[in-house]
């Protein structure tokens, strides 16, 4: 069960300026390339972080790892903390109503920026890099292999290329369509955010106790 249960944490990764940017890009003036290297950057950098915290939460948790069997019960507490944090630092966004100034050059962006940008801001933004070192240490605790990642990889990417892929299928329209929805994120995304985490720290905590 554990890839079906890190599946949600992918909404955690996309909340917020994550999202907003891939809006702004996707309506650039070369969205194309533009919303292709945003996502590259993004799978590239997703991917190391949730890799690194697989690797050192399996070193430790294993039977033969570092720390022996009990080490795995240590890994859900670990997850729970770094849950926390992430509910904490969700709640306490929730009043930034406007999106930086900065994304407003989104427009005008080039693809080497847009790279930069999804490799920096899906893999080390705070409350990023805090979901997928949980996601790899659940995944460390729960015995999986690390390939139960790629489901929750895959899924962020898809959410990331979501505005993109409405410009393909809108048109024009998406030019209006995108703006609302820019909007309706960025005042509800966190009302989301804490509800998967809410649920996930449950999955987590009913690990916990057996």
């Amino acid at each position: 069960m554990s890839f079906v249960d890190v599946l949600p944490l992918a909404i955690v990764m996309i909340a917020g300026p994550q999202i907003i940017s891939s809006i702004f890009l996707s309506t650039s003036e070369r969205w194309r390339a533009n919303a292709t290297a945003y996502v590259f950057g993004a799978a590239l950098s997703i991917s190391l972080v949730v890799a690194v915290a697989y690797l050192l939460g399996n070193s430790l948790g294993s039977d033969g790892g570092l720390l022996g069997a009990s080490a795995r019960q240590l890994l859900y507490v670990v997850v729970l903390v770094l849950l926390l944090y992430a509910a904490v630092d969700t709640y306490r966004n929730r009043t930034v109503s406007e999106p930086p100034k900065w994304m407003g050059e989104l427009t005008s962006a080039a693809p080497q920026f847009s790279f930069r940008l999804g490799f920096l801001l899906l893999g080390f933004f705070p409350t990023n890099v805090v979901t997928s070192i949980t996601v790899g240490t659940y995944l460390a605790a729960n015995g999986a292999p690390v390939t139960d990642a790629a489901g929750f990889v895959l899924l962020t990417l898809f959410l990331l290329a979501l505005p993109s892929l409405g410009v393909v299928i809108l048109g024009k329209r998406a030019e209006t369509a995108l703006p609302h929805i820019r909007d309706w994120m960025n005042d509800n995304s966190w009302i989301i955010s804490e509800a998967v985490i809410v649920i996930f720290a449950v999955l987590t905590l009913r690990n916990l106790l057996g």
